[in-house]
């Protein structure tokens, strides 16, 4: 089977290795002729990112690049960023890298054309409505590790550092104008962000999968995402050359931030304090506070998950779901708790506020309180 196609699920995909030679069409797709090209830190040397730019220069897009992006993208970043796009007179935006440099590039098209604070449009009630659309640009993602999936969302994950807080940051045009999906950029990835990005795309699917809200659609692709990183997060982790594991969880990554569209939970409601607070690798803390969740829904979620189980060919029902997870996360060298993590002195207290004051809490399908919750920071420390 050829790991290649064109897709529109949720936006236009171009999926498949070597694909990233189609950037400049992609742009020309969506009508950006000045890109400003948006990436992080860690990527702004790399050749994967100086092959991309040559690809913008003589196409004749220009190669102009902002990568002042922390793993945990900030106000600052997004303010940092918005000036040099504003000051360059750009058209448009390309996402380059994992979840920080995609959610920075997001938050700057949106940006683009409006007046109000970025905080306006944190993603309560219907205050995305306050945008104006037409100041909206264009948007081209290219996804360079296989995790969060914004490529193919409509938020931004922003830190809001004077809050300590991580806000999300949503309207429907901050969804990719077009999207190129080409696995060969992930192969250079080391294993322990192959790891943490591979079991965040995995925690979007077990949380989409968990959620109560009414969504069967995402329900399937939740389910079928959690199989692709069962067979494949393993092979790419031992072998980051092997092409067929790295495309089929470049998939999965984006499987599962389709799925969430049915909510998120628990897992998501901790992690987001974790990493305002301590500055921790997302993914890898999302995988750090999946096994206390699993067991803290278990009333709950025990009988849909015995029968992914048998879909995914786990012996055991839920408690064979469990076990399983707890042998994934040992074999991707993933720690068992915070302090493992790297986080000392947490205020249990600050994570709980935190953590109740995150959107994830409403599609959790146990109900969290104070005392719980302060109860699952508690195990997991």
């Amino acid at each position: 089977m050829s790991l290649s196609g064109n897709w529109n699920y949720p936006t236009p995909i171009r999926f498949g290795a070597g694909r990233i030679v189609e950037i400049a069409d992609a742009c020309a797709s969506v009508g950006i002729k000045r890109p400003l090209f948006v990436t992080d830190k860690g990527l702004a040397e790399m050749e994967i990112t100086a092959r991309t730019r040559t690809l913008l220069k003589d196409a004749g897009l220009g190669g102009d690049m902002f990568s002042d992006v922390d793993p945990n993208p900030s106000g600052e970043n997004v303010e940092a960023g918005l000036a040099v796009y504003r000051d360059g007179g750009y058209d448009g935006v390309i996402g380059f890298g994992g979840g920080s440099g995609l959610d920075l590039a997001k938050c700057l098209a949106l940006m683009a054309g409006q007046t109000r604070p970025l905080w306006d449009f944190e993603d309560v009630g219907d205050w995305w409505t306050r945008a104006d659309v037409g100041g909206i640009h264009p948007i081209v993602a290219v996804p360079t590790t296989a995790g969060t999936g914004s490529e193919v969302g409509r938020a931004s994950l922003i830190t809001h550092t004077g809050l300590a807080a991580k806000k999300i940051i949503f309207h429907p045009k901050m969804l990719p104008s077009v999207v190129i999906c080409d696995p060969e950029l992930t192969v250079g990835m080391p294993q322990f962000i192959t790891a943490g990005t591979g079991l965040d795309a995995f925690a979007h699917c077990v949380e989409a999968f968990s959620s109560p809200h009414y969504h069967p659609m995402s329900q399937g692709i939740a389910l079928e995402g959690m199989r692709l990183v069962k067979d494949f997060l393993p092979r790419a982790y031992a072998d980051g050359t092997d092409i067929e594991a790295r495309a089929q969880m470049m998939s999965a990554a984006a499987m599962g931030a389709t799925a969430f569209q049915k909510g998120l939970g628990a897992i998501h409601a901790l992690s987001h304090p974790i990493g305002a607070m301590h500055h921790t690798h997302h993914g890898t803390t999302n995988a750090v506070c999946m096994p206390a969740v699993l067991q803290f829904n278990a009333r709950a979620i025990a009988e849909r998950f015995g029968m992914a189980a048998a879909y995914l060919g786990i012996a055991g029902g839920f408690d064979g779901f469990c076990a399983y997870v707890d042998r994934l996360n040992a074999q991707l060298g993933i720690p068992a708790t915070l302090t493992e993590l790297g986080v000392t002195n947490p205020d249990l207290e600050a994570l709980t506020a935190g953590a109740m004051a995150d959107p994830s809490v409403g599609g959790n399908p146990v109900a969290m309180t104070q005392a719980n919750t302060r109860a699952l920071f508690e195990a997991i420390v």
